[in-house]
């Protein structure tokens, strides 16, 4: 009784379809028989029935009732797997399909462009490239961008600060002497960034604050080109020396406490004089230490040749022609020399 009733309301039911859906459940419903007339204990589905269920899913929305062989989670799985198989072999096509890959050279080209210039953004770096004749889309060069390796504390802005602002800057700092009476004298120097050229040096026993703001009216008697003034925390300046450089115009930039790193070429002369100078003599007072450093200070601007200024001296000292017998000139009691050729 409950079959029969169930019969004739399926009839019922189907009355009101219409005739596109009855034929598609129609042709479900035929599929699945033949699955089941084949002999085998267990029905198997071929590549061909399983491609017949993903595609009838994707225009038949009332396929999961007419569906009895296997679950409609399957046939998600089927289609999820027809998918990765499709795109993969696309991918796998001679014929490329999409975006072009940015080559190494482009990758590089970027990598390049942030690291030299660290204000610019994607827009301007494409238009470089665009300029260059690399054909790169913009979302992929800002997409290479923030792969690209940076300089720790943006080391480069302070690189290009440094470069565009060295005519303007000095350093001053104090560095001790033992004397051969066990004594200790304080030599004071304020040397600048551009060439590296010793600007003022003067030598005490007792560096108070009034003696370093005479040193400054001194160095700068005028009015002063440099424009920043680098020095640090020592007790010796007070409240004084700070006030006197702001009263000649002239910004002074303390360094961290305990980063000598900070004052870098300030600290580099220091060593260089005690390599160079220090390490080979023996002060005997204050005007002797005194000659010691004028004499060296003279071998640093007019002879000794430095690294960082294209092996040239802070006074460009001029080169010589290829021919002629080759002099020596003793510099700063013979501790060092000068080559010349004879004309």
């Amino acid at each position: 009784m409950y079959g029969l009733l169930h019969l004739w309301l399926g009839v019922f039911l189907r009355l009101f379809r219409s005739r596109r859906s009855l034929l598609i459940e129609n042709l479900a419903l035929r599929q699945q028989l033949a699955v089941f007339k084949r002999k085998h204990s267990r029905p198997r589905l071929t590549a061909a029935d399983k491609l017949f269920w993903v595609l009838l899913h994707r225009f038949w929305s009332s396929w999961k009732k007419a569906l009895m062989v296997v679950s409609p989670d399957t046939v998600v799985r089927w289609h999820r797997a027809g998918f990765r198989l499709y795109w993969g072999f696309i991918s796998r096509m001679r014929k490329r399909v999409g975006r072009r890959p940015v080559t190494n050279d482009i990758r590089e080209l970027i990598f390049r462009m942030v690291a030299e210039n660290p204000t610019w953004r994607a827009p301007r770096i494409h238009g470089e490239l665009l300029m260059l004749g690399f054909e790169v889309s913009e979302r992929s060069v800002s997409r290479w961008m923030r792969r690209s390796p940076r300089p720790p504390d943006s080391a480069g802005l302070w690189l290009s600060f440094l470069r565009n602002h060295r005519e303007a800057i000095a350093a001053m700092d104090f560095f001790s002497v033992p004397t051969v009476t066990l004594n200790v004298l304080y030599v004071f120097f304020i040397i600048g960034h551009d060439r590296r050229r010793i600007l003022h040096l003067n030598v005490t026993r007792h560096p108070t604050s009034a003696w370093i703001v005479q040193q400054l009216r001194e160095a700068f008697p005028y009015e002063p080109v440099t424009k920043f003034l680098i020095l640090d925390h020592d007790a010796k300046y007070g409240r004084e020396v700070p006030a006197a450089i702001r009263s000649m115009d002239i910004t002074a930039v303390r360094t961290a406490v305990g980063c000598p790193w900070q004052n870098g070429v300030a600290e580099r002369w220091v060593g260089s004089c005690r390599r160079e100078l220090l390490d080979h003599v023996l002060a005997i007072n204050e005007s002797h230490l005194k000659r010691l450093l004028s004499s060296y200070v003279k071998y640093y601007h007019q002879d000794r040749t430095h690294c960082g200024l294209q092996k040239q001296t802070p006074e460009k000292r001029p080169r010589c022609s290829g021919e002629g017998k080759v002099l020596a000139w003793p510099r700063v009691g013979g501790l060092h020399h000068r080559y010349e050729r004879t004309a």
